[in-house]
């Protein structure tokens, strides 16, 4: 899953903070990859969260430890994030 984010002004830190932060309980989740936070040269922001499997993703996304996380990093944010996910076509 990638995830275009407009953060308000001022809260980078506090976002990449927090996601170190959510990270740490995120991660020991089955079939869990990585979880990325970046920034472009021109200032933009996307996550990228690799999983296993959609089924894993899924599983963690609807998770309480998720549901518990999620409004705090929406709470960082200009505007909801814009999603797509993926599957891998080569390797």
């Amino acid at each position: 899953m990638m995830a275009d984010i407009q953060l308000k002004d001022g809260a980078e830190e506090d976002f990449k903070n927090w996601f170190s932060e959510s990270n740490k309980v995120l991660s020991s989740f089955p079939g869990f990859v990585s979880r990325r936070f970046l920034k472009a040269h021109d200032g933009s922001y996307r996550i990228i969260v690799e999983h296993e499997s959609k089924e894993t993703f899924i599983k963690m996304h609807n998770s309480p430890e998720h549901e518990k996380l999620h409004p705090t990093g929406h709470s960082f944010m200009s505007s909801d994030p814009v999603r797509k996910t993926f599957s891998v076509a080569a390797e």
